[in-house]
């Protein structure tokens, strides 16, 4: 009989050799439109691959994560029953973030749901970082210098797809902090050779300063970040528009999706953006990204990256999978780390998915639409419901408006939920256009404060918008 800790360690070089198959350590892109021939893969070839992950993943998980052992067996699932996607979505229910969420608390400080433990954490360990959601208590991922490689890999097919090339100069705008965002950003940039100047820790006006004198080509930031910078510098007397500035690499906020915030970033820098969306837990690097042939006008999408990820969408109350072009909630199987591979993790964005082919070549599904928001965001008020992203849309509808908002909910004395929004405008007379855009999108009456341009708070990761304090 196989000892246990054998299994453990033939299960995790199998799950190695696997991925190593798979690994690109290019510092040179495959040709002058991809970075890596994966991006141009058939649906067939990119299906036969994540079979073949799924089967070297599940026994690996089992046999190295103390989570996932005891929810195969609470399934009365045996590893080897997880051989194919079809096995996957057929055999395996969802996994949720309530779940990880009470593991972690039962298992403190990092829980159960990965296979990297204090062993492999102190042989070859490189950072932690935690899940930034607006909701429950966070959970945290480590993960080691082989999963980094993965990461820039995953993130250089989309930054080359948006354009960046030899002779681009990038200005990290992000703090780097406990989040991946920066951090993946940062090692992709140094694995293509591009340089970087260091912009954690200024204000907005020597950030405005240094595009000015050293002119980089490539901004990373939020978007609602690289509105206020752009304002910054226009009270600066700069015009974004005329800067150096050819690229804006945007992430942690929905964007491409949101109608009105495209439109203005692009009128106020006169540059390409590039969004990068993912989550900590299952999509800790690029999972998906902006493509290089959308047209304005057009309906908006993403591409997302199946030969490392398997994406669908699920109906919200019944967690089953829906057809191909339904609008549902994002969940991502991650097959592309050592330290912590995810099965069939509800990321929880709304979108809808197709596999129709792609006028820049790559035959990845795509999200459609973009992701118009998270479910954890979903707003309830006297019972209709809507996103935080709808709101934004309003706003950005009325002219004038600044680039901030916030959504204040509160419970007066009588017990009613009602809701506020704050914006920024010249004219007081704007709330009352504010609140029909809102009613037009939302089907909600609200108030609507208007507050002095700039007066909102700004900041260079996720911008808080919802304050929610509410009688619970």
């Amino acid at each position: 009989m196989t000892h246990p800790s054998n299994r453990a360690e033939e299960t995790r070089r199998w799950w190695h050799e696997v991925l190593e198959t798979y690994l690109e350590d290019r510092s040179e892109p495959l040709n002058e439109r991809y970075w890596s021939p994966m991006d141009t893969w058939s649906r067939d070839r990119i299906r036969t691959v994540q079979d073949e992950k799924i089967a070297a993943v599940a026994p690996f998980l089992y046999e190295n994560s103390a989570f996932y052992r005891a929810r195969f067996d609470r399934l009365g699932l045996a590893p080897t029953d997880l051989r194919s996607v079809d096995d996957l979505i057929a055999k395996w229910p969802v996994v949720t973030k309530q779940e990880m969420m009470e593991d972690a608390l039962a298992h403190p400080p990092f829980g159960t749901y990965t296979a990297c433990g204090p062993a492999e954490w102190a042989d070859r360990g490189w950072m932690h970082f935690s899940s930034s959601g607006s909701t429950g208590v966070p959970r945290v991922f480590r993960y080691t210098h082989f999963d980094r490689k993965f990461w820039e890999q995953a993130n250089a097919r989309a930054l080359y797809s948006g354009g960046l090339r030899k002779g681009d100069t990038a200005f990290p705008m992000v703090g780097f902090g406990p989040h991946v965002f920066a951090w993946g950003v940062q090692y992709t940039l140094a694995a293509m050779g591009l340089p970087v100047i260091p912009g954690g820790g200024m204000d907005a006006k020597a950030r405005a300063a240094i595009i000015d004198r050293f002119k980089p080509t490539t901004l990373v930031c939020t978007p609602s970040y690289a509105l206020y910078l752009g304002r910054v510098m226009q009270d600066m007397g700069m015009d974004p528009a005329r800067s150096s500035v050819k690229w804006l690499v945007t992430g942690g906020e929905p964007f491409s999706g949101v109608a009105g915030t495209v439109e203005r970033l692009q009128d106020l820098w006169g540059a390409m953006s590039l969004e990068f969306y993912g989550c900590t837990e299952a999509s800790p690097h690029c999972g998906g990204y902006s493509c290089p042939e959308y047209q304005t006008g057009d309906e908006n999408f993403i591409h997302l990256m199946e030969d490392i990820q398997v994406w669908e969408t699920v109906d919200p109350d019944t967690l089953m999978p829906v057809p191909e072009g339904e609008k549902g909630l994002t969940v991502c199987t991650n097959l592309n780390s050592e330290s912590s591979p995810q099965l069939r993790f509800l990321v929880g964005d709304y979108t809808r998915l197709s596999t129709e082919p792609c006028a820049c070549g790559r035959n990845h599904v795509k999200g459609m639409g973009c992701m118009t928001g998270r479910s954890d965001d979903l707003i309830n008020l006297r019972g209709i419901k809507f996103f935080p992203v709808q709101i934004e849309e309003a706003v950005r509808a009325v002219p004038g408006t600044g680039d901030e908002f916030q959504i204040r909910l509160t419970t007066q004395e009588d017990g009613l939920d009602v809701m506020e929004i704050l914006v920024e405008h010249t004219d007081p007379s704007a709330a009352n256009a504010v609140a029909t855009e809102i009613r037009s999108r939302c089907e909600v009456r609200c108030s609507v404060a208007v507050r002095a341009p700039n007066s909102l708070p700004k900041s260079e990761m996720k911008a808080k918008r919802v304050y929610d304090e509410r009688r619970k």
